[in-house]
């Protein structure tokens, strides 16, 4: 099993956006939490979080399509950062 939570990686997105955007943690996840888990980004700021959670857990997020419609979700994308790691876990 992955070490992390998908809940544990979703805390993780959300102080990397809340750090990117020079916003309170809190306000973010209240935004998010009115957004249905949304995330409040752009492409460019995408690639910086996506470049940054690859950094922190050693993976490497395939560029295939469900890992772009994973990108629209906070929890979404988290899941399959936990089934990354679960993958290379499993290949070891």
């Amino acid at each position: 099993m992955p070490s992390q939570s998908v809940q544990e990686i979703v805390e993780i997105v959300i102080a990397f956006l809340a750090e990117y955007q020079k916003r309170p943690v809190g306000d973010l996840h209240e935004e998010l939490a009115a957004k249905g888990q949304e995330l409040p980004v752009d492409s460019v700021l995408v690639m910086e979080i996506l470049t940054r959670i690859e950094e922190r857990f050693g993976v490497s997020i395939p560029a295939d399509a469900e890992a772009g419609r994973s990108l629209r979700s906070v929890w979404a994308f988290a899941e399959t950062v936990r089934d990354t790691m679960q993958s290379k876990e499993n290949e070891t």
